[in-house]
C-alpha cells in the first residue's frame, strides 16, 4: 500500500477531474476519479462531496441530499457540502423551505465562491422553481 503514498500529491488533480467530468456528464470516470482521490486520502470529505455532486447533477435528490449528510455529520463545517444539499434540498418540492434556509446560512460565508453559489441558487429558486406554471407557448388557457 505504500506506493500509494508517492501520488499523494496528485489528490486535488484527482478530485478536480472527477469534477470535470461530472461537468462533461461522464459519470463512470467521475466515480472512478473521485474513489481514486478517496484511496489516496481516506480522511477528506471532498471525493464524497464529489459523489454527492454527481447525484445533483443527475437530478438524484434523494441520494445528493443522503451523501451531504453523510458528510456533514461527519464534517459539520463543510460549507461546499452544506450549499450543496441546501440547492438539493431546495430543488424537491417536499424540502424546498429547510433548503432555502441551509442556502441562507451559507450566503454568510467566508469563502466567496460559497456565498456566490448560495446566493445565486437562492435566486435561481425564487426565480424558477417556485414560479407559478405557465401555458405552453402556443396552448390555449382553459375556462
Amino acid at each position: 500500500m505504500s506506493h500509494w503514498k508517492n501520488y499523494k500529491e496528485d489528490f486535488v488533480l484527482l478530485l478536480e477531474a472527477g469534477f470535470i467530468a461530472v461537468n462533461q456528464a461522464d459519470e463512470d470516470a467521475a466515480l472512478k476519479l473521485f474513489k481514486s482521490a478517496e484511496l489516496l486520502d481516506p480522511s477528506n470529505p471532498m471525493p464524497k462531496v464529489g459523489v454527492g455532486y454527481l447525484h445533483l447533477h443527475k437530478l438524484d435528490l434523494k441520494q445528493a441530499c443522503q451523501v451531504f449528510e453523510e458528510v456533514l455529520e461527519k464534517d459539520p463545517k463543510n460549507e461546499m457540502a452544506k450549499a450543496f444539499l441546501g440547492i438539493s434540498m431546495s430543488l424537491a418540492p417536499t424540502s424546498m423551505e429547510k433548503g432555502e434556509k441551509i442556502l441562507e446560512q451559507t450566503t454568510h460565508s467566508k469563502d466567496p465562491t460559497i456565498k456566490t453559489l448560495s446566493n445565486t441558487a437562492i435566486n435561481f429558486v425564487d426565480t424558477f422553481v417556485k414560479k407559478s406554471p405557465t401555458p405552453v407557448q402556443g396552448e390555449k388557457k382553459h375556462k
